[in-house]
């Protein structure tokens, strides 16, 4: 019987992607949710890891935005990718949403980009393949570089593990698919509190709007588009 695998951080998305046919990388808060909300606006996605001079470089080679600070017209917001023209070509850098997805890719299988938003259609997606499904929440980061782990990302690895009847869930999936049944709003939790003291309430806001994309973006020579 296929099954549902649920692990954490970029370590998480190596071992999932050694045993899974596929992976969906959960990052809510926001990488995830900023790759659906462009994706549905036919805005092209790279992920990188971090924000450096070989990111610079390769926005220049493809012909793309890249990303800056939250504050930036084009950031990890949301909402700033929601204002983008379709057609847009965009660099965004993320160490934990960005790192899950580049080393799950570098072992050869597919990977989606996961959120409360898209949650159905990334499940629907998954109804229709076969094999094993690996869902990671990415976490955050201590000051110290080590994992921390991320309620959002949970619920959100676990919202799409809910809709994935039929498969056998993991004890790890099952867990997260109780605690998104019980899903406490984004703005209670420690990034979304961040976030709002930060001045960006609207970017929380769109991130737990449940089911608002229908689309899955899909990892495909690099770059995000509609799966």
């Amino acid at each position: 019987m296929r099954t549902v695998h649920v692990d954490w951080g970029v370590v998480g998305a190596r071992v999932l992607a050694a045993r899974c046919d596929v992976v969906v990388v959960c990052d809510v808060l926001s990488f995830s949710t900023a790759v659906s909300v462009a994706t549905a606006r036919d805005v092209t996605v790279w992920p990188f890891a971090w924000r450096d001079e070989a990111a610079g470089a390769f926005a220049l080679e493809v012909g793309a935005v890249l990303a800056g600070g939250r504050d930036d017209a084009v950031s990890l917001s949301p909402a700033s990718l929601a204002a983008l023209a379709p057609g847009s070509r965009v660099v965004l850098p993320s160490p934990n949403g960005a790192g899950c997805c580049l080393a799950a890719a570098a072992a050869g299988v597919p990977v989606v980009a996961g959120c409360l938003r898209n949650a159905p259609a990334v499940a629907t997606w998954l109804h229709g393949r076969d094999g094993d499904v690996g869902l990671v929440a990415a976490g955050e980061r201590w000051p110290d570089g080590s994992l921390r782990p991320a309620y959002e990302d949970w619920v959100g690895a676990g919202s799409i593990a809910a809709l994935l009847s039929g498969l056998a869930l993991t004890a790890e999936a099952e867990a997260a698919a109780l605690a998104a049944s019980a899903r406490r709003p984004l703005g209670e939790v420690a990034s979304g509190v961040e976030l709002i003291e930060r001045g960006f309430a609207g970017d929380v806001e769109m991130a737990e709007d449940y089911g608002a994309d229908d689309i899955v973006p899909l990892l495909v020579d690099g770059r995000f588009g509609s799966g």
